[in-house]
């Protein structure tokens, strides 16, 4: 979404040329251009890419650094970890700061075998077996396919390539939704998991205040007419390039922040600017129409339900009900963690103070008052207050 808001920008100060791009000259970092696998190797680690086939029918791509940099007690099998991005995003989330400040790399630094995902529809994971991109078809999904069949599928794949039965589960935003629905619905799951992290977690959506939320307001009939019914910010590299340009400018970089300060909350001084190019290089990275819709759905809601598809007819077919399941997180009995930040205007404190009760086995919650959604991945302080907990709790968890 925010390259739309940037090209805009630019359209309107002159500062694109004929062919839709930035004559600037400024330097650009090497990893703006770098897949996942690239980056990693980029930055000295071992990097290995597979697909995992889902059981209805979705491929997706998925990312493993096996080992870390540096030397490692470990002898023996590193213990799993899966991270999970949020929304329009994708495995290069988990890798965007410097080595020393991006928590995929740290976790194989502390010697952790680390897996990453990409949920369906994202860049990296838009093949199906029998479908193409381009059908209506392919993009009827939401997060609770990607609790259902994408999670599993990974997980499964994981557990017959290493050996090992159990895991940690890393998830932010989006990705604890996807955690929660999955680990509350599937206990044969649940039990693989040794310890669910939440970072930002999404159960909640009842009091936003972004400024760009109130595109939820706007009837679904609307959203469909103006995006269609396919796939949303499935990305045009070209206003992607313009918007990691503009943000690679010295004059446009406070805009670029501000911008993302409007999205995700205020905490400006805990942002690594020189990263920005970065950070907009991978996103958006694409979702459905019907996802975003089920977001909608719990928006400003008291209930967290699966999608409900529009008429009791339909909900009837695919759920056997006239309304969508409530998913019942009481029922979770993984130990989870999380984490809160006190600026952060998507999941706000009072989301999380209506999730908390539900977590029937909460093994540690901090409230960071001065973060906002995206310091959880890209915080300058955040291996210092969040990276360096969660490690210590996985060696209590083994």
């Amino acid at each position: 979404m925010m390259w739309l808001f940037l090209t805009t920008a630019c359209l309107i100060c002159g500062t694109l040329n004929a062919h839709g791009f930035l004559d600037l000259e400024n330097e650009v970092n090497p990893e703006v251009w770098m897949n996942t696998s690239e980056i990693i190797t980029y930055n000295g680690y071992p990097s290995e890419e597979y697909n995992v086939t889902t059981a209805d029918g979705y491929i997706l791509a998925i990312n493993r650094i096996p080992y870390g940099r540096r030397h490692s007690s470990y002898t023996g099998p590193r213990p799993v970890v899966y991270m999970q991005h949020a929304l329009f995003a994708d495995t290069a989330y988990w890798l965007e700061n410097c080595a020393n400040g991006s928590l995929g790399f740290i976790l194989a630094d502390a010697g952790y075998d680390v897996w990453m995902g990409n949920s369906r529809g994202n860049t990296w994971s838009r093949r199906h077996t029998t479908l193409s991109a381009n059908e209506e078809k392919f993009w009827a999904f939401s997060f609770d396919e990607m609790a259902k069949y994408d999670l599993p599928g990974v997980i499964d794949f994981i557990v017959n390539k290493t050996g090992q039965e159990k895991l940690y589960y890393i998830g932010h935003s989006l990705g604890t939704t996807i955690g929660f629905v999955a680990f509350s619905t599937m206990p044969e799951l649940a039990q693989r998991i040794k310890l669910n992290f939440a970072l930002g977690p999404v159960m909640s959506f009842k009091y936003p205040t972004s400024i760009f939320t109130s595109f939820f307001l706007l009837p679904s009939s609307i959203i469909k007419a103006m995006f269609g019914t396919k796939g949303f910010f499935v990305e045009d590299n070209n206003k992607k390039i313009a918007s990691t340009k503009i943000c690679n400018n010295k004059a446009l970089l406070p805009m670029c922040i501000e911008m993302l300060s409007l999205w995700a909350g205020f905490n400006k001084k805990n942002m690594n600017a020189s990263r920005i190019d970065v950070y907009m290089a991978h996103a958006p990275s694409g979702s459905s129409i019907q996802n975003i819709l089920h977001i909608k759905q719990l928006y400003r809601s008291d209930e967290f339900r699966a999608y409900d598809w529009g008429s009791e007819a339909e909900n009837m077919h695919h759920y056997n009900q006239s309304r969508p399941p409530l998913y019942d997180i009481t029922t979770m009995k993984v130990p989870t963690a999380v984490w809160a930040g006190g600026h952060d205007s998507l999941v706000t404190p009072q989301d999380v103070a209506r999730i908390l009760p539900q977590i029937k086995n909460l093994s540690y919650f901090r409230l960071l008052p001065d973060w906002n959604h995206f310091d959880f991945v890209w915080g300058l302080d955040a291996p210092q207050r969040v990276y360096t907990k969660i490690i210590a709790l996985m060696k209590e968890y083994l």
